[in-house]
């Protein structure tokens, strides 16, 4: 993969999603659409943003039981998403059956512990132990059902791939040296998560919040 940065445009206003996007398509490896932006516009907004010819990295993190994520992952097909996400915490059939209902060349990911949260949020839902852990335990569990890989921040990524040496590492929460973090509690720069073993890098507000976001994907692309 040449360029391993996705933009993540997740915001309910399209036609800022889409000049963006348009901006930034020669420095970055593919969009990535959220909640927000799919709660606003649904398949038709993904459709609008494919335009574009990027890979397209479907971040709603699925989590039910399992035969209700396996239709909700049937019906999102039609979009042939390069990624999509469920929740490890769904539990090892659900993972299965997202595989399983996703269409060949989609990537199943599964998202293990928000880099919003930090190990006092996971003491307050009653889990035990620190992140590493908590993302440890759910990395074993996605290796062994089958997905293609998992979400965590830059912090464990290392410790994910000791575990699954051939697993797909998404890293959000990325952030430069010098650039502010946000409601972000685990982060880490662009080249800290690469070296630590992420296969793609997702970062939002440093791009899509600069004054020129052309020249802050070329900022951080330059880093890696």
């Amino acid at each position: 993969m040449s360029n391993r940065v996705y933009v993540a445009l997740d915001t309910p206003d399209l036609a800022r999603a889409k000049a963006i996007a348009a901006r930034v398509r020669h420095h970055v490896g593919g969009i990535k659409l959220g909640l927000e932006f799919f709660a606003a516009h649904g398949q038709p907004g993904v459709h609008a943003m494919a335009d574009l010819a990027l890979p397209i990295f479907l971040d709603l993190k699925l989590h039910d039981i399992p035969n209700t994520v396996a239709k909700a992952v049937q019906a999102l097909g039609t979009l042939n998403p390069a990624i999509l996400t469920v929740h490890a915490s769904g539990g090892r059939a659900m993972l299965e059956d997202a595989k399983a209902a996703a269409p060949i060349g989609t990537k199943v990911i599964a998202v293990t512990m928000l880099t919003s949260l930090d190990a006092s949020d996971l003491a307050a839902t009653g889990v035990t132990g620190g992140a590493h852990d908590h993302v440890t335990r759910l990395t074993e569990l996605a290796r062994e059902a089958g997905v293609d890989g998992i979400v965590c921040s830059g912090a464990e990524v290392a410790a994910a791939k000791a575990i699954w040496p051939k697993g797909f590492f998404v890293v959000p929460g990325v952030r430069l040296p010098d650039g502010q973090i946000g409601d972000q509690k685990r982060v880490v720069t662009p080249r800290q998560a690469l070296d630590a073993g992420a296969s793609i890098l997702v970062v939002g507000r440093p791009i899509t919040q600069a004054e020129d976001p052309d020249a802050a994907a070329r900022a951080i692309g330059a880093t890696l």
